[in-house]
């Protein structure tokens, strides 16, 4: 091939890791086992993921998606989702004598474990994250009037605190490691005795795929990200793309939500896809490129991810009854 055709060739940088997390996979696999064991109907409050295709394939099977416990049948199974929920939730179900069924991924757990230990021993914890997102919410119900949000280092001039001495920041895990780390430094410069948390609130999921979307983004004219406009890690790898260099970066939802006129001019497409979408929604894009003349993809691996979660222990005793 010549060195002018080399340049022309229409190619996709697919990243890995993409795509599920092990804490969605859980999550997913959570329902998927409880209308297996159950039957339907199966509720879950809130959506499990972020991803309406998971959503609709999973209501398809008998689940029932509720936003409160109060939309639930007393006496029926709920299903928690993967960002957590505060521990009224819980209170709320035991109270309508709901089997629940708690499918918060482990990481979230953490971090829920770290609110309560530090305001324990009376710490003010800046909670660095997006209000409104439920894993905000349901952290910052495990310790409320110890908890402040602080949503970018914008916020930081406003936050006070009881005693700059005892302080500390914890973090929604989905949330751009660049950015947050920003918002670190702001805090820090305000309040130097400023604690971290033991280990790194980001998920290591959000934080490979970030890193893999980087690798690749000085590369190409496109960037593609396949996820939903509510999942924030989604968003925050559209917005890696851009800060590292892509010539444009758009979220899609799937192949039908992508403009063809963003091609125009495009050699190179960047492809990655949030921790909630399944590889389905990736190879239909591929397809889609491949059917506009962009049918070489090349694999770019930034590292490989080995770990799983076992199912709720919930889950898990009725299972292990079963058989």
């Amino acid at each position: 091939m010549s060195r002018s055709a080399q340049e022309t060739r229409k190619r996709v940088l697919l990243a890995k890791p993409r795509g599920y997390c092990a804490g969605v996979d859980r999550a997913v696999q959570t329902v998927e086992q409880a209308l297996e064991h159950y039957g339907a109907p199966v509720y879950v409050r809130k959506q499990i993921v972020h991803n309406l295709h998971v959503v609709r394939s999973l209501e398809a099977r008998g689940a029932v998606f509720v936003e409160e416990n109060d939309e639930v049948p007393e006496g029926s199974i709920v299903v928690f989702s993967a960002h957590g929920v505060a521990p009224e939730v819980h209170e709320q179900a035991a109270a309508r004598n709901l089997r629940a069924i708690d499918a918060t991924c482990p990481l979230v757990t953490k971090v829920h474990h770290e609110a309560r230990r530090f305001a324990k021993d009376d710490y003010d914890i800046l909670l660095i994250g997006h209000e409104g997102h439920e894993e905000v919410v349901g952290t910052s119900g495990e310790a409320p009037q110890h908890i402040t949000l602080v949503e970018d280092p914008a916020a930081v001039a406003g936050v006070e605190v009881r005693d700059p001495a005892k302080v500390v920041w914890l973090s929604q895990t989905t949330l751009s490691v660049d950015e947050t780390m920003q918002t670190v430094d702001a805090l820090r410069q305000k309040f130097p005795l400023l604690q971290s948390p033991p280990s790194d609130d980001i998920c290591y999921a959000t934080q490979n795929r970030q890193a893999a979307v980087k690798a690749i983004a000085p590369d190409v004219e496109l960037f593609l990200v396949v996820g939903s406009a509510n999942s924030s890690n989604s968003v925050r790898m559209v917005e890696v793309a851009a800060a590292a260099g892509a010539g444009a970066a758009h979220l899609v939802e799937n192949a039908g939500a992508i403009d063809p006129t963003w091609l125009d001019g495009v050699t190179s497409v960047g492809l990655s896809s949030g921790a909630s979408v399944p590889e389905i929604l990736v190879r239909e894009v591929t397809d889609w490129l491949a059917a506009r003349g962009y049918g070489d993809v090349d694999e770019v691996s930034h590292t490989e991810e080995r770990l799983s979660f076992a199912l709720p222990q919930e889950l898990r005793r009725e299972l292990r009854a079963k058989s």
